[in-house]
């Protein structure tokens, strides 16, 4: 079972670097090491979130999975750290794009990380 969350990390991080070449290439701020990261990171949320928390569900009927609690804290995390990006300088906005970018390789990752490869 192990080989399946090593495929979807290695699928994330492949996303990740896609995206971040993409990004260099561009000269853009956020480039290969931070989208990798961040899909990465996504990733493993999102297995653990998945999978890492059924021993619980032995303890009794009054505990509850729901994998989706942690999913979208992945999301507000990751809205927060794109705020950091966006500046404004004499009324022009810059790392707006950046941002989106950082907040959708997230969603690839936790896409990948879900097995959602499709999508």
């Amino acid at each position: 079972m192990t080989h399946i969350y090593i495929i979807r990390m290695l699928a994330a991080c492949v996303c990740g670097f896609l995206i971040g070449f993409e990004r260099k290439n561009r000269s853009k701020k956020a480039g290969v090491r931070t989208h990798v990261v961040v899909a990465c990171g996504a990733a493993l949320i999102m297995i653990i979130s998945k999978y890492g928390f059924f021993d619980m569900l032995s303890l009794g009927d009054d505990i509850k999975h729901d994998p989706s609690r942690v999913a979208s804290n992945i999301i507000t995390g990751i809205g927060f750290l794109g705020a950091g990006m966006i500046l404004v300088n004499k009324r022009r906005i810059t790392g707006l794009t950046t941002a989106a970018g950082i907040w959708t390789t997230a969603g690839i990752g936790m896409a990948m990380g879900a097995g959602t490869y499709v999508v």
